[in-house]
């Protein structure tokens, strides 16, 4: 195998090792999500005409897993690797900037989508199945993922220690995923609180991927495809940059 290559089966051997910890553990905690909310809300709250609570909740339930898992994929990893000093031995290898960005945020982009599909996989037996555009489930899961992995090799550059990434994800990731219309749709919130959600990209990850099972969104799935298109390059370009320059990679 080449470099790239070879360093990308090392990134996913790594999370499937553990596969009860980064693949299972994910899928439990969606399914209580669904259990509990799906209980509490099923025959109170419908967002879309047509469409069953538990319905609309379950795509967003599987972004989010997906999400915060690819981001999990490329941070952990880099941070693990610098606090525990076996980074030199990635640095010792004549890789270019492009091939730790493919092997990281390819990486990412695996165990998303394989969180993403069990968790699918799991709740499609407590909701109806919709699937409406395949091709938009594809595109926004993949491009969610790629750019969330992006954003963990950014942190993970930035990150010393575990007490700074877990601040970075509990005050940005977290907050941005649960504030993005998981569990309810924007029309339902007070004008301010649209104009916020709609200055937050994971709102249109979102909106995008539950489009592509219901048919029905907030926005036009294009919107969302442009500023996850603008998003993806922005924070692409941001990582290969680092990555290039060697950011606390070289002292």
């Amino acid at each position: 195998m080449s470099g790239w290559q070879t360093l990308f089966y090392k990134e996913v051997l790594r999370f499937w090792k553990v596969g009860f910890q980064t693949v299972a553990a994910p899928v439990v905690t969606a399914l209580l999500y669904l259990l509990i909310f799906g209980h509490v809300l099923q025959d109170r709250v419908q967002m879309f005409e047509g469409v069953l609570y538990t319905s609309f909740l379950l795509p967003g339930l599987i972004m989010m897993s997906v999400l915060q898992n690819a981001f999990a994929n490329s941070s952990s990893s880099l941070i693990q690797s610098k606090v525990m000093g076996n980074l030199v031995f990635v640095l010792l290898t004549p890789l270019s900037h492009w091939a730790w960005f493919v092997a990281y945020v390819g990486s990412s982009i695996v165990r998303g989508l394989a969180v993403g599909l069990c968790v699918w996989l799991v709740t499609v037996w407590f909701v109806g199945v919709y699937i409406a555009y395949p091709l938009w489930i594809l595109v926004f899961a993949v491009l969610g993922a790629g750019l969330l992995g992006a954003l963990g090799v950014i942190a993970g550059l930035w990150a010393d220690k575990f007490d700074q990434m877990a601040a970075f994800q509990n005050f940005l990731i977290l907050p941005a995923t649960f504030l993005s219309g998981v569990f309810y749709s924007i029309h339902s919130l007070p004008p301010f609180w649209q104009f916020v959600s709609h200055l937050n990209p994971f709102f249109y990850m979102i909106d995008g991927f539950r489009y592509g099972f219901l048919g029905q969104g907030d926005v036009s799935p294009w919107l969302s495809l442009a500023v996850l298109g603008v998003a993806w390059v922005l924070v692409g370009g941001l990582a290969l940059h680092l990555l290039k320059s060697g950011y606390k990679l070289r002292h």
